[in-house]
């Protein structure tokens, strides 16, 4: 079965999917890396990332001949670590001390924990592959639910400034490649996830269909989304954040505005005092 061309050629198109949903966070580590800062970045997404991935390889190693999803994640943990060396390299010590923690609790400590759980909960091959697969069905369709923060945000806005819709459609097509993935090989594993992925991902484009036409908003603070605006990508479970930039310039902006009108309120009360002075002087 798993050596049908049909269902070879549609694991290599949900790889060259979920690689262009791994490289969409260049960019924010390129101004990262240019800034010498992470500004308001958080580390959590792309720890959870590198868990998933993790996490599919040892599914695939388990079942035997997943060559696809092996490939595919073994890229996302390497990209994935590539992404934390360079915040571990650019963000404040507070923050460097925490992700270091998240990564010995997560990808140290949580597949080392998977591994020996699936070893000793589930003597045979059998029941070893479906305890470990509900495992991946519960972290990656909690991932795929990511996007209701975002969801949250452009409904209360009316705007889609924060969601971008190249990530929206990015994230359906590869939710909707693997789901043809799983369905072929009638994993219900792979299947699952993939089901909430799309369901998220068509209300993201249908929502940008109805709010893509309104302005963006411009000194609104949204303090409540700052470290919610995640969106993830993986083959089944994928992480993204390039909202978290866009409300951390907005909240800047919104800064900005609110000193230059102070100083614009200040500089003809100063003007009055000093026209007041060259009087009396």
């Amino acid at each position: 079965m798993a050596h049908d061309p049909i269902i070879f050629i549609v694991g290599i198109l949900g790889n060259i999917a979920s690689f262009f949903c791994f490289i969409a966070p260049i960019s924010i580590f390129y101004q990262i890396c240019k800034k010498k800062t992470t500004g308001g970045f958080q580390s959590v997404p792309y720890v959870a990332a590198l868990f998933s991935a993790m996490l599919w390889i040892f599914y695939a190693y388990i079942k035997t001949g997943e060559m696809l999803i092996i490939t595919i994640n073994a890229f996302g943990c390497l990209i994935e670590t590539i992404y934390l060396s360079i915040y571990l390299t650019y963000c404040p010590k507070n923050m460097r001390i925490f992700t270091l923690k998240l990564i010995c609790l997560c990808n140290l400590g949580g597949i080392c924990l998977v591994v020996v759980l699936t070893h000793v909960l589930a003597k045979e091959r059998t029941a070893r592959i479906e305890l470990l697969g509900w495992i991946c069905v519960v972290l990656s369709t909690s991932v795929f639910a990511a996007p209701l923060s975002i969801i949250r945000v452009v409904i209360r806005t009316k705007s889609v400034e924060f969601m971008p819709f190249t990530l929206s459609l990015l994230l359906t097509i590869s939710a909707i490649t693997w789901l043809c993935y799983g369905i072929l090989l009638r994993d219900i594993f792979v299947t699952l996830p993939n089901i909430v992925g799309i369901t998220f991902g068509s209300i993201q484009m249908v929502l940008y269909g109805i709010y893509r036409k309104n302005k963006p908003i411009n000194d609104q603070k949204l303090p409540e989304h700052k470290d919610d605006i995640i969106m993830n990508e993986n083959q089944m479970q994928v992480v993204v954040i390039p909202h978290q930039i866009n409300v951390v310039d907005i909240e800047t902006h919104g800064e900005k505005q609110v000193e230059e009108k102070k100083q614009e309120k200040a500089e003809p009360k100063e003007e009055g005092i000093q026209l007041q002075q060259q009087k009396e002087g």
